[in-house]
């Protein structure tokens, strides 16, 4: 079969079992491998909903502009997607944004909107999300996306990533363990699955210094994990546990997936290895965990790749 464009290939990722990370374990470990949409992570499912949505019902038409404050994958996703439907693309970014997202945003044609400006919490979140409100002020044609309260966002993996879990797993799933930060993943993912699977319990895995659910605010360096503000969307957001990650244990947990496995995965999915090796003593035997690797590990290679495995080991996560 042959696509028109990129579009055409979003979605219908593989699952893989994690029998080398999780050997000679008493529970099962599947990772659906949303890095491997074309732009990389699973953001191009979003990206590729909200803005056929909004075309189909005329929130958007084209030559409109598409405002977002994102750096990272979905800022990505959006300025690649946008122009093959006829939209433009704004990202507003802040100081911390790394080099190789600011050139891959610059090569696709966004336009690049940088604040500088601290927030009351230290970071650039708000400062950010004030920039968007005064751009979509200044143009008629500039439609927010607004991912922490977009519907369409937890639709997205409603309709289409937790329909693609259903048909290739089969049987059912005990755990399902996602990594946070909008929570439209999980939240989109957990309805569906718990329709089908009634059982199913649901574990966030939020990273320290993260707010969404009510922990305290602290730094953090790795993008697209946990939150400084609380998402909208989080306040229907189904789960049963809230595990929360140091950033050393998620960097250590890529090194052991990377070298296990060879998935070479981005910050969050260290996450949720880590979370899920802390579960094992409570999984009754024969459990099926169930997981998605978010994004790509080549755009964290300077914050999770850079050291070796023994230096980036600071804690025993796996043993």
């Amino acid at each position: 079969m042959i696509h028109e464009s990129i579009a055409g290939v979003i979605g219908h990722t593989p699952v893989v079992r994690l029998g080398r990370l999780f050997q000679n374990q008493h529970f099962e470990v599947l990772a659906k491998l949303e890095y491997l949409n074309p732009l990389g992570s699973m953001k191009d499912r979003v990206a590729r909903h909200v803005i056929e949505s909004w075309l189909a019902d005329g929130t958007l038409q084209p030559g409109d502009r598409l405002v977002e404050s994102s750096s990272g994958n979905f800022g990505i996703a959006l300025a690649a997607l946008g122009p093959l439907y006829g939209v433009q693309v704004t990202c507003v970014l802040d100081p911390n944004t790394c080099a190789a997202n600011l050139s891959i945003l610059a090569n696709l044609g966004a336009r690049i909107d940088v604040v500088s400006k601290r927030d009351s919490q230290g970071g650039y979140l708000e400062t950010r999300l004030a920039r968007v409100q005064d751009l979509i002020a200044d143009d008629p044609r500039a439609v927010w996306v607004n991912q922490y309260a977009n519907e369409l966002c937890w639709q997205t993996h409603y309709q289409q990533t937790a329909e693609e879990i259903i048909a290739q797993v089969v049987e059912p799933v005990d755990v399902l363990v996602v990594a946070v930060s909008t929570t439209a993943t999980l939240q989109g993912i957990a309805r569906r699955l718990r329709e089908h699977w009634p059982g199913l319990i649901v574990v966030a895995v939020d990273a320290a210094g993260s707010v969404i659910f009510g922990g305290s605010s602290a730094p953090r360096r790795l993008p697209g994990h946990g939150s400084s503000r609380r998402p909208e969307l989080a306040a229907d957001c189904p789960h049963d546990h809230v595990m929360y990650v140091e950033e050393p244990d998620a960097v250590a947990s890529c090194h052991a997936l990377l070298q296990s496995e060879g998935i070479l995965a981005g910050a969050s999915s260290g996450a949720v290895v880590s979370a899920i090796s802390r579960l094992g003593p409570l999984l009754e035997p024969r459990s099926r965990v169930l997981t998605l690797f978010a994004d790509r590990g080549e755009r964290y290679v300077d914050l999770v790749y850079s050291s070796t495995p023994a230096q980036a080991a600071k804690s025993t996560v796996l043993q």
